[in-house]
């Protein structure tokens, strides 16, 4: 059964339901988690205190509205557009992520959060 989130970032509030995976389960168990934002191309990350290796089912390339695990940074990311690594309209991580969830509407909109802004993730019933 998935679990429900609210991801904060700067003046963005938005829902997001999480997988039943076991990186989505740790990442929930953590929660609340605030950190400040780093952005890469239309990417947000940032570390968080989850600890979870690749997944058998970790991709390179993700959609648009795609929460993903970097195992490599033990960062969380919220993909909403190309990175810096994208070939051509493709969202492509810097390597590849655990897939653990989605945002639930328009992620476009993390577009307007800057580095360094403040992000929050917290349950969301």
């Amino acid at each position: 059964m998935s679990k429900r989130m609210r991801i904060h970032a700067g003046a963005v509030s938005m829902a997001a339901v999480l997988n039943d995976s076991p990186t989505a389960a740790a990442i929930h168990a953590a929660l609340p988690l605030e950190a400040a934002a780093q952005t890469w191309g239309d990417e947000i990350y940032f570390r968080v205190p989850v600890e979870q290796k690749l997944e058998d089912s970790a991709v390179e390339v993700v959609a648009v509205g795609d929460l993903g695990y970097w195992p490599t940074g033990r960062a969380f990311c919220i993909f909403f557009g190309p990175t810096p690594a994208s070939r051509g309209d493709e969202i492509r991580p810097a390597s590849a992520v655990n897939l653990v969830g989605r945002v639930l509407g328009d992620a476009t909109v993390f577009r307007a959060v800057e580095d360094g802004e403040l992000v929050r993730l917290e349950h969301d019933s």
